[in-house]
């Protein structure tokens, strides 16, 4: 009996912490669509420098959408855990009866929401300026939602070991970014042999790999991390 209450007071707690977030994000929406307008800017500036030949933006499309959504997830991951840190509801999670791993977790799902899944849903539109085709953008969809949920589970790993310290924002890209890169390397890689007309299922079953593994590591790590960071 004791063990089906908790069950479902855990799934209720990350729930509402989800909850909560999105209706925050709802009342600030400059933090959502900061990350939004700095992917859009990034991608949409690169093909006026490089000129428009269609071989030169099918060969670097995957490539450079790929690091602007990179950089446009860090630029959101900072303010993850700082807003709790600074109201003080940071202390309440860590107090709170249910499991803190949940809570982060909630936390996580959130944070994907309002910065990971806004920068999949406009990729179509900035695509078309690199001449990808309609199964190449879904190829394109599909790594970066793989990615962007490992990149949001990474980055709370980071950005709880770094809140409230000073300059936070760059030790959070130094710890995070190594974790990236064969994400980055993989995603990009993926979306350029579909181009090609190769085979990619090896490209996407690694990033499906290495979502699960975030999803089954990270939230413990980001407990353990908001713990060492509040002592």
């Amino acid at each position: 009996m004791d063990t089906q209450r908790e069950i479902p007071g855990i799934f209720a707690g990350m729930l509402a912490v989800i909850r909560r977030d999105l209706l925050l994000a709802w009342k600030r929406p400059g933090d959502m669509l900061n990350p939004l307008f700095f992917f859009a800017m990034v991608s949409t500036l690169f093909p006026l420098g490089t000129g428009p030949s269609a071989e030169q933006l099918e060969f670097s499309g995957p490539g450079v959408l790929w690091v602007a959504a990179l950089l446009a997830m860090m630029v959101s991951l900072n303010t993850l855990f700082l807003q709790d840190h600074e109201d003080g509801s940071l202390d309440q999670l860590l107090v709170s009866p249910q499991p803190l791993p949940a809570l982060a977790l909630g936390k996580t799902i959130a944070h994907w929401i309002t910065s990971g899944l806004p920068l999949v849903l406009v990729t179509p539109i900035v695509a078309v300026a690199y001449r990808m085709t309609v199964d190449v953008i879904g190829v394109l969809l599909l790594t970066l939602a793989l990615g962007t949920v490992s990149l949001s589970l990474l980055g709370a790993v980071g950005a709880a070991l770094t809140v409230g310290l000073h300059r936070a924002t760059a030790l959070l890209s130094l710890l995070i970014l190594p974790l990236a890169m064969p994400i980055l390397i993989v995603g990009a890689g993926a979306v350029s042999l579909a181009a090609s007309g190769e085979g990619l299922s090896g490209g996407v079953f690694f990033l499906a790999a290495y979502a699960i593994g975030a999803l089954s590591l990270a939230p413990f790590a980001t407990a353990a991390a908001l713990r060492i960071s509040n002592e």
